[in-house]
């Protein structure tokens, strides 16, 4: 997903995107643990969207302030 794609979404869809993908990221790092990791370049994807997701909500947050 894109910071693009991303900025087109309100802040609780957000917040609830970056909690599914911790939530995935945790699951990604449990299969990687007991070898069941089919595809550990996930792991590095999911880590890149969770920053991107936060980053454009630190953007609204600060744009928040400002105002």
């Amino acid at each position: 997903m894109t910071a693009a794609e991303l900025k087109k979404l309100s802040v609780e869809e957000l917040q609830k995107k970056l909690g599914d993908l911790k939530e995935e990221l945790f699951n990604l790092r449990f299969q990687l643990a007991i070898n069941q990791l089919e595809n550990p370049m996930r792991i590095s994807a999911v880590k890149k969207d969770i920053a991107r997701v936060s980053t454009v909500l630190r953007q609204f947050e600060l744009e928040n302030t400002k105002a």
